[in-house]
């Protein structure tokens, strides 16, 4: 659908353009993407292929191809389905830290997410499908979930990856992996027979030399990634405070026909992202016929395909390099304005696409650095006159790497992810150098990375696993209620009545609330959680005879003693949690935040021997660890 915007193919009207001149005879070397079988629109409309009106007219069919799949992706998530826009990376980590955000992963979501994806991908717009893929995959996973009992009634069992890792789940993942990439393998999408997306086989090694540009990259990326967060957060700010935020439909309409419009003359910007970068990494052989492999060959050159020494720069590099530059500058901007629209968008391609085009042109210039200027003293050690000792695309992938980096400030998990797309294995030293580099200068302007800056912006409640806690403050200085704070809204096991619970559910906002013997003793017998409670009630008057607003609630095994005047009891034990997570108010804060971080608590009660003292919510622990850090509590907002 992303080549539906240039032309069609008349064999096959699904086919892109490199599938459609798959199977032609009729190629040529020169114009191996030109066949018969694709057809620009101007020339299936008019016949002409070449002049003004062909140009302007697929302009034009450029740009409204790509208003209508942006169109009918925003209008589609506006209308069926709201959850499905955005990354989906920051709500998902927010979920899977023990918060709910009900409907998040429904089928819904995950058939509009999954449609509007594929259009918001093939509207040209500068975003990604890795970060959306993730949301679509966890919904799958919590419908699978729905399907077992031991799952779908346990919230621990479905967050086993959040924080800690058992080694059982880590052998469901490896099968599940192992046979994703079984289906991969005979799906063969990519249509070359790999698994990656963009592979790359490079034949020279690289040179300890190379390690200082390879750091520049990474100090590129570090700026870059502080640049973009900040820019993004703002403008998604503004998005959320002022008008703007109320046309999200015209929003995404008129970024698209910005981006058509400066997207088109620039044939780097024209095609889709994912070309680009797989052009970039590209090393330079004798049958390719890119712009950036337009290099001046020594007519006496006798070497094999594979081992092409350095030459210079023919025009085409030098046409391609202005190209380039201003296709950074392009993408480095519009990406700010497109992530956090309200339609699927990923960061993990424009990201990787804004340091691959920077890394290419640092290459080439280091390339013809080391062409030039063979007897300098840096370059004479490791580079010998009419030797292949620079290869452009490694750049263009540490660079890639790098602006990735700057962005999420992944480090280990990032330079697998870098293997897992290009297979590059051998280049472990110069991914890792630019990575840890990029976090560095980035970490320097501030810890956050654009998922939880995202977290933060949205008042979700996280605890970031990085965050260090170390003032010695206790739960009592922490747990609610304090003084002059009305008393805790609590049930008692035997002496409340429906009508008392559904004025308490009415007037309240809790999440839940503690069972005690009675108001007098506060003897905690356990914790029921509001949506159970709402629900039970609700079946018990529908189902029930009997069941009236004066009848008893007991929590007990056995019913209360009452008068036979009395109307029949409603026994609730079956919703009562029997084991909530207490502490006691001498328990270190510290040790109280890493239990909300590795069990992904929503909230725990605070006692003492035996008798409930308060309770202590996620949201009062980010409060209190602003609070710490000199911050006004009251200032966190919470969505």
């Amino acid at each position: 659908m992303t080549d539906l915007k240039e032309g069609v193919c008349l064999s096959a009207f699904w086919y892109s353009h490199e599938q459609c001149c798959w199977t032609s005879n009729e190629t040529t070397f020169d114009d191996r993407d030109k066949c018969p079988q694709w057809q620009k629109w101007a020339e299936l409309m008019t016949g002409h292929t070449e002049g003004a009106g062909a140009y302007v007219l697929n302009y034009f069919l450029y740009i409204l191809w790509a208003l209508f799949f942006s169109f009918l992706a925003v209008s589609l998530v506006r209308v069926f389905a709201p959850y499905a826009c955005g990354s989906g990376i920051p709500e998902i980590k927010t979920i899977l830290s023990g918060f709910i955000i009900r409907g998040y992963l429904g089928k819904w979501t995950l058939l509009i997410k999954t449609v509007t994806l594929v259009l918001a991908v093939s509207s040209g717009l500068s975003l990604g499908k890795e970060g959306p893929l993730v949301h679509v995959a966890c919904c799958c996973g919590n419908l699978f979930c729905s399907l077992f009992s031991k799952y779908s009634k346990n919230e621990g069992k479905r967050r086993e990856v959040s924080y800690y890792f058992p080694l059982k789940t880590l052998w469901r993942s490896f099968f599940a992996a192992l046979v994703a990439a079984f289906t991969l393998r005979s799906i063969n999408p990519f249509g070359n027979s790999r698994l990656v997306l963009f592979y790359v086989e490079y034949h020279t090694p690289w040179y300890m030399a190379e390690l200082v540009p390879f750091i520049l990259l990474g100090v590129f990326g570090g700026l870059w990634g502080t640049l973009f967060i900040r820019a993004n957060i703002a403008w998604c700010r503004r998005r959320k405070t002022t008008r703007l935020g109320r046309y999200p439909v015209l929003e995404v309409i008129a970024v698209t026909g910005i981006t058509a419009v400066l997207a088109f003359p620039n044939p780097y910007t024209r095609r889709s992202t994912s070309e680009l970068i797989s052009e970039l990494f590209n090393d330079c052989g004798a049958l390719e016929s890119s712009q950036l492999c337009d290099y001046v060959n020594n007519p006496n050159m006798s070497r094999p395909v594979d081992d092409i020494p350095d030459r210079p720069a023919g025009p085409g590099v030098y046409n391609a390099l202005w190209q380039l530059a201003l296709a950074l500058v392009f993408k480095m901007v519009i990406t700010i304005f497109t992530f956090g629209m309200k339609i699927p968008s990923g960061l993990f391609i424009p990201s990787m696409a804004v340091g691959a085009i920077a890394g290419r042109i640092v290459g080439i210039a280091v390339e013809q650095m080391a062409y030039h200027h063979h007897d300098w003293i840096i370059i004479k050690n490791w580079c010998r006159p009419g030797a292949d000792c620079v290869t452009p695309g490694l750049y263009a992938m540490v660079g890639a790497a790098a602006c990735l980096g700057g962005v999420t400030r992944m480090t280990v998990s990032l330079v697998v992810i870098m293997f897992e797309l290009t297979g590059g294995l051998e280049y472990i030293v110069p991914l890792m150098a630019a990575a840890v580099t990029s976090k560095w200068v980035a970490d320097a302007f501030g810890k956050e990375g654009i998922y939880e800056s995202h977290i933060q912006l949205n008042g979700y409640p996280y605890l970031d696993v990085r965050d260090e806690f170390t003032h010695r403050t206790l739960a009592a200085d922490v747990m609610r209620p304090r003084r002059n704070d009305p008393p805790l809204a609590v049930l008692t096991q035997d002496s409340t009545t429906v009508e008392d619970v559904e004025t308490l559910i009415k007037d309240t906002d809790y999440n839940g609330f503690p069972v005690v013997v009675s108001r007098e003793s506060e003897r905690l017998i356990g914790f029921v959680q509001r949506r159970d409670l709402t629900l039970a009630i609700k079946n018990a008057r529908q189902k029930q005879d009997g069941v009236v607003s004066s009848s008893v609630v007991y929590f007990t095994e056995d019913a209360p003693q009452l008068p036979a005047s009395n109307p029949q009891p409603l026994k609730l034990r079956r919703v009562l949690n029997l084991s909530p997570f207490t502490v006691t108010d001498h328990t270190p804060m510290e040790t109280v935040v890493d239990i909300f971080r590795k069990l992904g608590l929503r909230q725990c009660l605070v006692s003492r021997s035996g008798r409930l003292l308060g309770i202590i919510t996620k949201k009062d622990v980010l409060r209190h660890m602003a609070q710490m850090m000199n911050q006004d509590p009251e200032s966190i907002m919470f969505n």
